[in-house]
């Protein structure tokens, strides 16, 4: 398990830089006010009503960068910053919510997948902890032996064999939003020159957390089959 720790530390760090980088990143964007003087919310709904779509709710949230579209009840959550402020970075990222909500209609079928997905991510996800547990009161600890270990290694393979099908399926879903959002943003003109610009590094460096999650997620998955392979020789 010490294999497991040493990866899941890297990828822990450069998650950790990549947040850092995000949030610097929408502060910087946030100090610069959009010339068309909208805010997250307006551009949200400006966004909804230009697609056609009238069954989505554009709600405040608590929090900083919380901003979430909720699938089941047609629901497009703003953290309080996005929901109120007129700037660069909460246009971007108010489109790229409102972006999740046009896949949502056009039945975008990644999104389909990954909504299709949470279920078993979170049935994976508690497994995991008590598989973590009971190795910790060491069950499983021969997990290079045949046997118990051998079945042992083989249900931490499949836990996270699904969050990584989940962290996958993610990035085009993340990717394709962000595309959409951009694009309503520029045709529209409520982002034009340097303010598109700004827009677009806010967004990026969004996709980029998903990026490395996804990585982390990957390489998670190749350790623990690999163990498992090596465990039936």
């Amino acid at each position: 398990m010490g294999g497991y720790f040493l990866v899941m530390g890297f990828f822990s760090l450069i998650g950790m830089l990549m947040s850092n980088k995000l949030k610097s990143t929408f502060n910087k964007f946030s100090q610069y006010r959009l010339s068309k003087g909208l805010s997250g919310k307006e551009v949200a709904e400006e966004m909804l009503d230009y697609y056609g779509i009238h069954d989505v709710k554009v709600v405040p949230a608590r929090g900083m960068l919380t901003d979430h579209y909720n699938p089941k009840t047609k629901v497009i959550a703003l953290s309080e910053p996005v929901y109120n402020q007129r700037t660069i970075a909460a246009s971007a990222v108010a489109a790229h919510e409102c972006g999740h909500a046009i896949q949502h209609a056009d039945d975008y079928p990644m999104l389909g997948m990954r909504s299709s997905l949470v279920p078993l991510v979170q049935v994976s996800s508690k497994a995991q902890q008590f598989l973590f547990m009971a190795t910790m009161f060491g069950f499983g600890m021969s997990v290079n032996s045949g046997g118990s270990g051998s079945i042992f290694l083989l249900l931490i393979t499949v836990t996270f064999g699904v969050t990584c099908l989940f962290a996958l399926v993610t990035l085009p879903v993340e990717f394709d939003a962000s595309r959409r959002a951009l694009a309503y943003l520029e045709n529209t003109g409520i982002t034009q020159g340097a303010e598109y610009e700004g827009a677009r590094k806010s967004l990026w460096w969004a996709a980029m957390t998903y990026v490395v999650n996804a990585l982390a997620s990957l390489a998670a998955f190749l350790y623990f089959l690999m163990k498992y392979m090596n465990s039936r020789n």
